[in-house]
């Protein structure tokens, strides 16, 4: 399964959609017992919850193994309200170690091709992921991740639009900066280390590894508000090489 980026002309036609958008506010209630409020995930299903919880937890065990995957800072992710998650781009291992990671429900970008064949189709859609059509504007796909996000819900995407070919941070794209923008909501820098040696782009086939994952502090809408769409990318990508180097000066220490 190969989830995807966005384009730059798809990312602009964020600013197109005509969706009436709130910025996000952070509760402050007291977690409690019940499944959906304890996760703070938004509701869905009830087998739908428990497949995603499954998955989750077996994607996680087996990463321990294959790519001794170990994280750390992973109370910074919000535990409420809507948030991007942004993390480096090394390898198609990426989406599932933040899926497997992340103490909430993450909805992630896939191919709409993808989603034809229907048993694929299904499980893409179990796991939360939004269909996007790459070749054409992309427009039901960016209303829905706007429509997630204003109902306080977490998705990913990669803020470089690829992967590396070197496993080195690519610069910044700026098409993602309109979206926070409209939504107002805090962006979380996820540093990201090893992927690329265990599944580099180009390789077919998943190789075993060592990974290593740093989440930085939030970086809420309040700290780049202010900011044009260079200065936002360009702060983010300073904050997301911070994690990726903190990721790899870990990954590499000799112990």
């Amino acid at each position: 399964m190969r989830l995807t980026t966005i384009s730059n002309r798809a990312i602009h036609n964020w600013n197109k959609v005509p969706v009436t958008l709130q910025s996000s506010k952070r509760s402050t209630k007291p977690i409690q017992t019940d499944f959906d409020v304890f996760t703070n995930d938004p509701p869905r299903p009830l087998l739908q919850r428990i497949f995603y919880r499954s998955t989750q937890i077996f994607v996680l065990l087996m990463f321990k193994i294959i790519l001794r995957l170990q994280i750390r800072n992973v109370d910074r992710f919000p535990m409420s309200g809507g948030a991007l998650i942004c993390p480096n781009h090394l390898s198609n291992y990426d989406p599932m170690v933040i899926g497997c990671i992340s103490t909430r429900r993450v909805s992630f970008l896939a191919k709409k091709d993808l989603f034809k064949f229907k048993p694929m189709g299904w499980l893409l859609y179990a796991l939360d992921c939004i269909p996007i059509d790459r070749q054409a504007t992309g427009i039901g796909g960016m209303k829905e991740t706007l429509r997630r996000l204003k109902q306080q819900e977490s998705v990913m995407l990669f803020p470089e639009g690829e992967r590396s070919f070197d496993g080195e941070m690519l610069p910044m794209m700026t098409g993602f900066t309109a979206l926070v923008k409209r939504v107002k909501v805090p962006m979380v820098p996820v540093g990201i280390h090893g992927t690329h040696e265990a599944w580099p782009r180009g390789q077919a086939i998943p190789w075993f590894g060592r990974v290593r994952v740093v989440v930085g502090h939030p970086i809420e809408f309040s700290e780049v508000e202010s900011m044009s769409e260079q200065e936002m990318a360009d702060y983010l990508g300073r904050r997301l090489e911070d994690c990726y180097r903190a990721a790899r000066d870990w990954n590499t220490k000799k112990t």
